[in-house]
């Protein structure tokens, strides 16, 4: 089995969570698609590349796993969650606010709807273990 990990790219503190959920894949033996090590980090120039690299990925996995800081997704992240939704691929949304997570403030009604979400690497432990 394949996930996909997806969430904030440009922060340096989100790329070291993402790290451990890819961390945490691998010790239960889930191979991972981690889009700024397996795609790049987009910065400027033709992006279609980047687009279908991170696409395609998306395509082959069975399960996403999305890190949300609940501080504002980023409009990447809520795009791969809107494809994986639409192609019934399973969500599990990592927070570590999970008591405020459906205030209207938090998050659209869109998302919130569109994932499973756990409140720590446990709870994803757990939930990834019952699709393997």
């Amino acid at each position: 089995m394949k996930v996909y990990i997806a969430g904030p790219l440009f922060k340096e503190d989100a790329r070291e969570i993402l790290e451990k959920i890819d961390k945490l894949c691998k010790e239960l033996n889930i191979s991972t698609f981690l889009p700024h090590r397996d795609a790049g980090l987009y910065e400027k120039g033709d992006s279609k590349e980047f687009f279908d690299k991170n696409k395609d990925a998306m395509d082959e996995c069975k399960v996403i796993i999305a890190y949300l800081d609940w501080k504002g997704i980023s409009s990447g992240t809520a795009w791969e969650l809107g494809y994986a939704y639409a192609k019934n691929i399973p969500i599990i949304a990592l927070t570590d606010d999970v008591k405020t997570v459906d205030d209207f403030y938090r998050i659209c009604v869109m998302c919130f709807n569109s994932v499973k979400v756990v409140g720590s690497l446990e709870e994803l432990k757990k939930e990834l273990t019952k699709v393997i």
